[in-house]
């Protein structure tokens, strides 16, 4: 099974100041003058990690990865304000100009997936490829399974836990609920929130899931933005990704998902490639949700290596 390639630190670090207000962290990996290839972390809120690195061929791909606004090396944190999914698309294309690239693969998961559809249906004759994992529409039934009824049948005990972190009155959704302890004026409140927000997605993230995030700051991180965007359907028109996928039909694609990933149910990739035929669907038949799981992680590889160019 193709394999990540190793650890590499990155040859370029800087920020890039997209508002008043935000200040956005990138890094460039690999190859100088290789193909372009741009990673849009998940979450929302998440941050790259350095293992995000690994699915591309340093000697071959110039690789950009960026914290998106308001979460990990970027700043301020956890800021809700300027902060949808349209400010996001517009700040990428504000890194391709200062960068100086024409055009690039865009490489994105689960909301990094998302993104990565709202990016290019914008913008396509900015894409050259399009590699995407554990797709999400963020459409009302794909939010729904994951806050509402879905997930919490398959994984009852950590939806119990879940959902005991807030009090939610009879006519709200627990994101709704959420979003009054997380945008609370008591910090104490808000981390309690923020780590049982946290835990519940963390817990269902892969088959078999043996770690958590600790840090108090990614929970916040991670837990204020993301529910606010899932709040807000990301910021997307109920069933835009799909209406608008002939944008992108010329573009190579492959789409990545497990067969068993919990966060975005199956579903979300069917429906996608029921629109867009064209594109490689490979699904995982013993994963979940995680671009580290063994078949996801090889699959991933697998794609950067097919869409080499001049190799």
């Amino acid at each position: 099974m193709t394999e990540l390639y190793p650890p590499i630190e990155p040859y370029k670090q800087g920020n890039l100041k997209v508002s008043d207000l935000h200040s956005l962290y990138y890094e460039e990996v690999g190859n100088p003058d290789g193909q372009p290839a741009v990673v849009l972390h998940g979450g929302p809120g998440a941050g790259c990690t350095p293992d995000m690195r690994r699915f591309f061929d340093p000697t071959h791909y110039r690789i950009i990865l960026f914290d998106q606004r308001a979460c990990g090396r970027s700043s301020p944190l956890a800021v809700l304000e300027e902060n949808t999914t349209w400010d996001i698309v517009a700040d990428i294309e504000k890194l391709r100009e200062h960068l100086g690239i024409e055009k690039w693969l865009v490489f994105g998961g689960s909301w990094g997936s998302t993104l990565g559809l709202s990016y290019s249906q914008s913008h396509p004759e900015r894409v050259t490829q399009l590699i995407l994992r554990g797709i999400f529409l963020s459409r009302d039934r794909d939010n729904d399974w994951l806050y509402g009824y879905g997930a919490s049948e398959l994984f009852p005990e950590q939806w119990a836990d879940f959902c005991s972190g807030v009090r939610k009155a009879e006519d709200e959704s627990y994101p709704q609920a959420y979003y009054k302890a997380l945008t609370s004026s008591d910090k104490s409140t808000q981390l309690a929130a923020a780590k049982k927000w946290s835990d519940w997605e963390w817990s269902i993230i892969k088959l078999v899931t043996t770690e958590k995030p600790t840090d108090d700051q990614f929970a916040i991180n991670f837990a204020r933005i993301e529910c606010h965007f899932i709040l807000n359907r990301c910021f997307l028109e109920e069933g835009q990704l799909l209406r608008d996928a002939s944008r992108i039909a010329h573009i190579p694609m492959t789409m990545v998902h497990g067969r068993y990933d919990v966060v975005c149910a199956m579903h979300n990739a069917y429906d996608l490639h029921q629109v867009l035929p064209h594109a490689e669907l490979v699904v995982c038949p013993r994963s979940g949700h995680s671009q580290f799981e063994e078949e996801i992680a090889a699959a991933l590889v697998e794609a950067t290596n097919k869409y080499r160019v001049g190799k």
